[in-house]
């Protein structure tokens, strides 16, 4: 039996824009075993061709359901009170900063999914480091 190895779901979420505010726009969200402790997050930006992805832990994004979590360029937490059915996700560079509204269910099915491809805590176990570190040491 074939293990599987990547979990994707493309969700729709709103891009902030001010308090009164925001835009839809598509998220596709991955997961693959061969880098275990990264999803990337992928959204074609308004009027542009082409497509921004982002690469930030799994662990900041599970642990950003149910608590603030991150710092710096990448930062997630739940809604609250009425919006408590949403995750916020606030993403900075030196090119800009965009706050995604993202729906609470719709991550944690796409976190339940990259926990069957490897589950939480079980990260380093998709490494060699043996070989890792050869390949570091023979400059590839």
């Amino acid at each position: 039996m074939e293990s599987i190895r990547t979990a994707e779901r493309e969700l729709p979420v709103r891009l902030v824009l001010s308090f009164a505010a925001s835009v839809s726009v598509p998220m596709r969200l991955h997961y693959a075993a061969h880098d275990p402790y990264a999803v990337r997050a992928t959204f074609s930006p308004l009027g542009r061709q082409g497509t921004v992805e982002w690469v930030f832990s799994r662990e900041v994004l599970a642990e950003g359901m149910t608590a603030h979590a991150g710092h710096g360029d990448i930062r997630v937490w739940p809604g609250v009170g009425a919006a408590r059915d949403v995750l916020y996700i606030a993403l900075s560079s030196p090119a800009g900063s965009a706050l995604i509204e993202a729906s609470l269910q719709d991550v944690r099915l796409f976190l339940d999914e990259s926990q069957s491809v490897v589950p939480l805590g079980g990260e380093s176990r998709q490494f060699d480091l043996d070989t890792e570190v050869a390949h570091l040491l023979a400059g590839g």
